[in-house]
């Protein structure tokens, strides 16, 4: 799986573009490569639980 990256995702609000926080701070402003847009929010997994039955 080369050229895959891994770390922190974010999300912009505006366009929903995901970006990598490697790219983020490549720029010298915090915001979407897309659109420019200065709020992004963190991509987080999804959480799986296991209930246990009775």
């Amino acid at each position: 799986m080369a050229g895959e990256k891994s770390g922190i995702q974010y999300q912009c609000f505006r366009c929903g573009k995901k970006v990598y926080y490697e790219e983020l701070t490549a720029m010298p402003e915090l915001k979407c490569p897309e659109c420019g847009y200065k709020i992004l929010k963190k991509v987080r997994p999804p959480i799986v639980k296991h209930v246990k039955a009775r």
